[in-house]
């Protein structure tokens, strides 16, 4: 029951930077004066596994189990700052979790405040009143406390509340019901076939979505990410030993980890997060130099994106932009965040989302 959850730490506002920059910045960085990024980075996902070796590393990903996460530019809010009456949120979250990155980058937008719990990826306390074990858990109450959970689910969920007052949020969250389904390895998962659709009715739809092709390329981009782009992150962040390292260097610093539960993590992840990753390369066919699968995935947004476009939103961004770029700030400060930005073309649309959330 939500009354048994544990008391949510308050976050607080602003940004969370960790201290120690860069001496000199990297080649894209000299680029764009006065554009400063991240220097530290790490990796975080949805929960899975058990408690045994490599607890973290398993906790981290989302449908392939496992996903990389770095230093995030985090604006924490205070659910206290809501005017009685209005949607009060509590984000459970890894902080270096991609999937937290994307519903953060969508409550950043939306300018709604929220509370942060920061959950333990490996002994998971802090979500032991959840049957869902997994990270994002968002726990909303609009009048009557409810817990939405898949990271889709939730954008696609809360976004329909604020458009449309017509149904409570209890009843537009009944309309993503969770579907048993069983993975090749007879592995039962749960999944969310309608989780890209905003549930709005024929004005509404026409107000967000002048034409049909606007919708269809959200959803389509929306899916994209999830599906293909996330799983570029892990095999190029844990690409070689020393990458490897320093994700998890910032993953101790910055996650909720003992002392002995993160020089484990640390360490043993590190060497296994290294190898774990030619698995998945394998397993998504990527190439022997994985940079290169990286950078055709974000040139090929960028130009879906096009040249006449601020954002594939238009002059704002739409969920699909959230998206896409809630998963690849997730390397920023690492290695492959700066090759990427020196590589391809992502550099001025990424900056205009930078400034845009902020804002």
């Amino acid at each position: 029951p939500l009354s048994a959850r544990p008391q949510p730490k308050m976050a607080g506002a602003g940004r969370a930077w960790r201290a120690g920059a860069l001496l000199l910045p990297p080649a894209w960085r000299l680029r764009a004066p006065g554009r400063a990024f991240g220097t530290a980075a790490g990796l975080g996902g949805s929960g899975g596994g058990g408690r045994l070796m490599l607890g973290a590393a398993f906790a981290l990903g989302g449908s392939a189990g496992l996903c990389l996460a770095a230093r995030q530019r985090l604006r924490e809010h205070s659910a206290a700052e809501l005017p009685a009456g209005s949607l009060q949120l509590t984000l459970y979250q890894y902080k270096t979790c991609p999937f937290c990155s994307k519903v953060r980058a969508f409550l950043d937008y939306h300018g709604l405040p929220y509370e942060i719990v920061e959950v333990n990826p490996i002994m998971r306390r802090e979500i032991k009143f959840s049957s869902y074990r997994k990270v994002p858990i968002l726990l909303a109450n609009a009048g009557s406390p409810l817990q939405l959970n898949d990271s889709s689910v939730i954008i696609s969920a809360i976004k329909t509340y604020l458009i449309s007052r017509r149904n409570s949020l209890e009843e537009i969250v009944s309309f993503y019901p969770p579907v048993k389904t069983v993975t090749e390895k007879g592995k039962e998962v749960l999944e969310y076939e309608n989780k890209y659709w905003l549930m709005l009715d024929e004005k509404e739809t026409k107000r967000v979505y002048p034409v049909k092709e606007v919708r269809v390329e959200e959803m389509k981009w929306r899916k994209w990410a999830d599906d293909w782009l996330v799983h570029l992150i892990s095999p190029n962040v844990y690409r070689t030993p020393k990458e490897a390292l320093a994700s998890f260097d910032y993953i101790v610093r910055e996650g909720k980890f003992g002392t002995l539960e993160g020089l484990f993590a640390k360490y043993v992840g590190a060497v296994a997060m290294f190898f774990v990753s030619k698995r998945l390369k394998k397993r998504h066919q990527l190439r022997d130099d994985v940079r290169e699968d990286l950078y055709e995935a974000v040139n090929e947004w960028v130009k879906a994106v096009g040249k006449n476009r601020l954002f594939m939103g238009g002059n704002q961004p739409n969920l699909a932009d959230l998206a896409v770029y809630g998963v690849l700030r997730v390397m920023e400060g690492l290695e492959a965040f700066d090759d990427m930005m020196v590589h391809t073309n992502i550099q001025p649309w990424y900056q205009r989302m930078e400034e845009i959330i902020q804002k």
